[in-house]
């Protein structure tokens, strides 16, 4: 029996985002697994990572330079960091969050267009042992290749979820994943705590018959 179920087509929903415990609940309120991306602490959430210890699989979303983005995180990285500013960084987010094995991008479309930038933030990952998977907020990414230049893995979002407020739009997006992953065999969906969202993925039990909603250790490693 297990081995039917694992046969079956995975989809991964990661939630970005997160820093309270009322999001916390209603993701888990849906039902099914989802992965939980918590924002580093900062002045304006100081429990996010204390929250994330009670939850088995989290990973941690780290704020990366965008091309343009107003509400910049503190301690954003920045291209032309310094190898040592970053590893700094990875260092005090491993101890914020010592189980957590995946970190995703928080923005960074800027960032993560830059060989430099990336090469350094693998050095750092790898050195305090942290998967990368790549948000994909831009088309320009080169994580796929710093990623094999470092014999890591390269892991990436599929689908964006709820880029628009609206049911039927992420309910679309949700499609769209479904799809994906029937054809691939997996997919990875991105969305964010916004009552919306959960909404719908709570109201969609009925389009993921035959899928296997997993965390993101589940999604076949390349």
């Amino acid at each position: 029996l297990e081995k039917e179920a694992s046969n079956k087509p995975k989809l991964a929903i990661i939630i970005d985002d997160v820093t309270t415990q009322s999001q916390i609940n209603r993701i888990k309120d849906v039902g099914y697994d989802i992965t939980l991306s918590f924002l580093p602490p900062t002045s304006r959430h100081i429990h996010s990572a204390k929250i994330a210890q009670d939850i088995e699989q989290h990973m941690i979303h780290f704020p990366m330079q965008a091309s343009s983005f107003k509400f910049e995180e503190e301690d954003t990285l920045h291209i032309g960091d310094s190898y040592e500013k970053i590893e700094k960084r990875v260092k005090q987010l491993r101890e914020f969050y010592p189980k957590a094995l995946y970190t995703n991008n928080h923005t960074g479309s800027k960032y993560t267009a830059d060989e430099e930038s990336m090469d350094r933030v693998f050095r750092a990952l790898k050195k305090y042992n942290f998967i990368f998977v790549d948000s994909r907020t831009t088309g320009k990414s080169v994580v796929k290749k710093i990623a094999k230049k470092h014999g890591m893995p390269y892991i990436v979002r599929n689908v964006f979820l709820d880029n628009e407020k609206d049911f039927d739009y992420i309910q679309g997006q949700l499609k769209q994943a479904i799809k994906r992953a029937k054809k691939s065999g997996y997919a990875i969906a991105i969305g964010h705590p916004y009552p919306i969202t959960t909404k719908v993925l709570k109201e969609s039990k009925h389009l993921l018959e035959g899928l296997d909603l997993v965390l993101i250790d589940k999604i076949p490693i390349k």
